[in-house]
């Protein structure tokens, strides 16, 4: 999502914090976060042009509600794992105890701040992330509408999240009302560089290069493709996957 000028998002200004998640040479991967707008952060700027790395997450925050500190801002992370989430869960006050109640026990010190999207990711977690990505934020998902809906919210879930564990990506656009924040993905990197030899921007691609995107950038038509809602989006070695999705009640006692 763009800081300033978003045309897509509910928001067009998201001006309360970034943060970036890479993987470098260590185990985990690496983290910074910033409670700055990111418009506004020199560093940022001197970041951008110098580092690289093989799989990067960078988030724009603009809070639903939730505390403007570091600790709320994406991406969260959890050993080689990554997660970020834009969007909300309607009514997250309300909900907020029986959802926390259902992070597994062994988990629940790890979380450092206070919003729906680190404890979605928590739950995501509980629910087996690390073994089978799609089937435990399906169950998270279940799980948060089910609550939801007990506490009197109509639509518990609006998200698109996108989670890699630094070898795939899976991203998810879905939303209880059917009416989900945008995302697209790149398409093939080659034929773009045949369509646009003088565009600069493509020049240091490598050609299994993908991105998964809340709103497209630049103006390269052709460049992307929207991702339908209530879809899983699986990015591996250049290769894109779409499944379907939809939430699953089995965590559901």
């Amino acid at each position: 999502m763009q800081s300033k000028h978003s045309r897509l998002g509910a928001e067009t200004t998201n001006g309360d914090g970034f943060g970036i998640g890479w993987y470098g040479t260590e185990e985990t991967p690496g983290v910074f976060r910033s409670t700055e707008p990111a418009w506004h952060d020199r560093n940022l700027r001197e970041l951008a042009g110098q580092a690289s790395a093989g799989r990067v997450f960078a988030h724009i925050r603009a809070t639903t509600g939730t505390a403007v500190q570091q600790t709320n801002c994406h991406p969260f992370r959890h050993g080689r794992w990554l997660w970020m989430h834009n969007g909300m869960l309607a009514g997250f006050s309300a909900m907020k105890r029986d959802l926390a109640m259902a992070v597994e026990p062994s988990l629940y010190p790890e979380i450092e701040g206070s919003t729906d999207s680190e404890l979605f990711f928590y739950l995501a977690l509980t629910f087996g992330l690390e073994r089978d990505p799609r089937a435990a934020v399906a169950e998270a998902t279940g799980l948060i509408e089910d609550v939801g809906r007990r506490h009197g919210v109509e639509h518990p879930v609006q998200m698109t999240v996108a989670t890699t564990d630094g070898n795939t990506t899976w991203a998810f656009r879905y939303s209880s009302e059917r009416n989900s924040r945008s995302l697209f993905h790149s398409n093939d990197i080659s034929t773009l560089k045949a369509q646009y030899p003088e565009h600069s921007l493509l020049h240091g691609l490598s050609e299994d290069t993908r991105l998964v995107v809340s709103e497209p950038l630049g103006d390269l038509h052709g460049a992307w493709q929207e991702v339908p809602d209530a879809t899983c989006v699986v990015v591996h070695g250049g290769e894109v996957e779409l499944y379907p999705f939809s939430p699953s009640m089995s965590a559901i006692a």
